[in-house]
């Protein structure tokens, strides 16, 4: 039975509504009527049920198809305007008891480089993510209670929100580790986490236990209902996930919406962003076994389709995809990605040799941060590093609440452009300068709360004078 109020993961993802789902939309792919209705409903930005949303993923009339892409970079402009957020990942550790076969981070894996990041090391990887620009992370470890317990994270975050150089600050770590108790929640949220972040890898469950054989990771309940501890403990925010290419795409796209259905039923809260990774190549991993990957073509459609189902929330691509693909996806909904990014733990300050490799996957997106900052203003882009709703107590519903109504571009734009101004006078060379204080000048006659444009500008001038850190 499904019952998205439950707290029990195999009755708010129930196997029976995916296959009923997924036998509908297959059966309705070519009913222009029924699809045409579920377009027009979505264009009021109030989102779609996870049946609506198979139905136009399924859908095989070209003409609908375009309506849909289009749908999709209007209503992302609608609510997110042309602002990217960007960050870095940071890998505290590798080591894992787990047994995952999709990852190198796997206990059996004998012969990848187990690194752990001292409080020391993680000082120099955080100064050089600073010197790069970076304001955001997102933790990463493996799942190790001896190596990696919840004392050594808390310890980790203290000492990189401690971390002050030059003009540089992390003001925001979200944190990706393993499904924990509501007591640790609890711990994660008084260390001023941002967004807790968990991917569910595959909703299927007989393919979840299959892909992860061993280890506490195994338990597929309790793994699926990390986010309604999380939320239990007080962390407002979660960033739901599949791993795209385990398990048949459209199993995996319906079980992620129902997760976030379920999320917004019984905590009042949907995800605040959604991840979309598609399997990469990694050490001790053949891509090849994996039969279930999926085409860029519908990899695009499933990032439209997830923007029109889910209005509100952050749409996450990283360096696992191309330039061409990322480029592809940013008109279609995506508004948070990666840049410069390292999947090796002490990967932005160390030159591993092939030996010594601790890289979790292959980033296909190699460029550096300021290159990315680059592509993204020509493309017409504003990047932005904003974590002022974090500061300010804009989360989970005060945030959600804003985004509805279509009022956080009020916040939301000044804040990037002021992001962006520090960032080119701390990073910036002159091309970087030009180009982004083009765009700033031209952006600030579109914010249209007049206070807040006074306060920005009030703010640039401060920024241009030295001053950092002013809420935003």
């Amino acid at each position: 039975m499904y019952n998205k109020f439950s707290s029990k993961a195999e009755e708010f993802i129930s196997d029976e509504e995916i296959l009923e789902t997924i036998e509908y939309a297959q059966k309705n792919k070519s009913n222009r009527e029924l699809i045409s209705k579920i377009i027009e409903r979505a264009e009021d930005a109030k989102g779609l049920s996870h049946r609506e949303a198979a139905v136009l993923l399924e859908c095989d009339i070209p003409e609908e198809n375009e309506k849909m892409f289009m749908l999709a970079k209007k209503i992302k402009e609608k609510i997110y305007g042309n602002r990217i957020v960007l960050f870095a990942p940071l890998y505290l550790s590798n080591y894992c008891v787990n047994g995952c076969v999709y990852c190198p981070y796997h206990y059996k894996n004998k012969h990848i480089a187990r690194k752990k990041l001292s409080q020391e090391d993680i000082v120099r990887e955080v100064t050089a993510l600073q010197d790069m620009g970076h304001k955001r992370l997102a933790l990463e470890a493996g799942e190790d209670p001896v190596n990696n317990p919840i004392e050594y994270i808390l310890e980790s975050i203290k000492t990189i929100y401690s971390i002050k150089h030059k003009n540089g600050a992390i003001r925001r770590v979200n944190v990706n580790i393993a499904a924990t108790t509501v007591e640790n929640y609890r711990k994660l949220k008084e260390a001023g986490i941002g967004t807790y972040i968990l991917f569910q890898e595959t909703y299927n469950k007989k393919a979840y236990e299959q892909l992860h054989p061993t280890g506490p990771k195994h338990d597929y309940a309790y793994h699926t209902e990390a986010m309604d501890r999380a939320m239990d403990g007080g962390i407002d925010d979660v960033g739901l996930g599949v791993l795209f290419g385990l398990n048949l795409y459209r199993y995996d796209f319906v079980g992620l919406l129902m997760h976030a259905e379920h999320l917004e039923a019984a905590k009042g809260v949907g995800p605040h962003t959604i991840s979309v990774p598609r399997i990469r190549p990694a050490d001790d991993v053949d891509v090849n076994t994996f039969s279930n990957a999926i085409s860029d073509e519908i990899f695009e459609k499933i990032v439209a389709v997830l923007r029109i189902a889910v209005p509100y929330t952050g749409i996450i691509v990283s360096t696992r995809e191309s330039q061409k693909t990322r480029e592809k996806v940013l008109s279609l909904g995506v508004s948070q990605i990666s840049g410069g990014s390292k999947t090796s733990v002490g990967g932005y300050c160390e030159t591993e040799s092939e030996d010594e490799n601790s890289a979790q996957f292959e980033v296909n997106d190699t460029r550096t941060l300021d290159e990315v900052m680059k592509w993204l203003l020509r493309l017409g882009y504003i990047p932005s590093f904003c974590t002022a709703c974090y500061r300010e107590g804009r989360t989970g519903d005060r945030f959600m609440s804003l985004v509805k109504t279509g009022n956080i571009s009020n916040c939301c734009l000044p804040n990037a452009l002021l992001t962006l101004s520090e960032y080119a006078i701390d990073y910036g060379d002159n091309e970087f300068s030009e180009l982004a204080f083009k765009v700033i000048d031209e952006q600030m006659n579109n914010i249209e709360n007049p206070k807040a444009k006074q306060k920005a500008e009030e703010y640039l001038g401060l920024i241009k004078q030295g001053q950092r850190d002013l809420r935003f």
